[in-house]
């Protein structure tokens, strides 16, 4: 399935997609994609679901983020081995991990608001995993069960804010509009292999990034169990898995 939310920024409503790549409102069935809505039993409540007797959306709809009330988003740095060659920085040898702030989330084709005194605003493309059920100190093995699904993020960045002066990633990251997530998002059992899964960025029709998740340094499964050994994780929660190379 692929799941959305549509409507105007703070009222959105929950969605999905038909067959047909049309919008089907889930407001008789849900309140919003989040928390508890992604556990493993209202997903598969979901999926019963026989989507040509749900409202058909009509006309033209912004697109909010796919999840709402986003409990914490978690960002990895230099996951992608081209990216941190690319970057002339070492491999980590475990995951970098900072968060985002949950304010920084916008819609995929919201406008990004460039912040006061920005110099070097930048874009990266990352395959973002949303948690669904809660996670703690679980297994690498066990990891993907507990992913409720996958969607697109740009991990939007201020590198001045970021890298220069004080530094500290989280202030370089965290300005308003910096976290759009979407259009929709895909619920796990339509991923087989996380691993496999190509990525891109074009600006104005010209491609700056194009890689595949196979060259991350951590998988997701190895991402989501780690994570899970300093920190409970919590249905809605979103792991922003790193970005390759430009």
């Amino acid at each position: 399935m692929k799941l959305l939310r549509f409507g105007p920024l703070g009222n959105e409503r929950p969605g999905v997609l038909d067959q047909h790549n049309q919008i089907r409102d889930l407001s008789g069935i849900l309140t919003d994609i989040s928390k508890d809505a992604l556990l493993p039993a209202s997903i598969e409540r979901l999926r019963n679901l026989d989507l040509e007797d749900l409202p058909l959306v009509a006309g033209q709809h912004r697109i909010g983020a796919c999840v709402g009330f986003v409990g914490k988003f978690i960002c990895i740095g230099l996951n992608y081995s081209d990216h941190a060659a690319e970057a002339g920085m070492a491999v980590p040898k475990e995951p970098v991990i900072f968060m985002k702030a949950t304010s920084a989330i916008c819609g995929p084709d919201d406008n990004i608001v460039i912040p006061r005194g920005s110099l070097k605003t930048d874009w990266e493309v990352e395959l973002g995993v949303v948690i669904g059920k809660p996670a703690k100190y679980i297994s690498e093995a066990d990891a993907l069960s507990y992913v409720a699904g996958y969607c697109v993020i740009n991990d939007v960045s201020e590198r001045a804010f970021q890298l220069e002066g004080t530094g500290q990633w989280t202030k370089g990251k965290s300005a308003d509009t910096f976290g759009p997530i979407g259009p929709w998002l895909v619920t796990a059992d339509e991923i087989r292999d996380p691993q496999a899964l190509d990525m891109w960025l074009e600006i104005d029709g010209h491609r700056f990034q194009h890689g595949n998740t196979k060259t991350m340094v951590f998988g997701v499964s190895r991402l989501v169990s780690y994570l899970s050994q300093y920190m409970s994780l919590q249905p809605g929660d979103i792991v922003s898995t790193g970005t390759p190379r430009a």
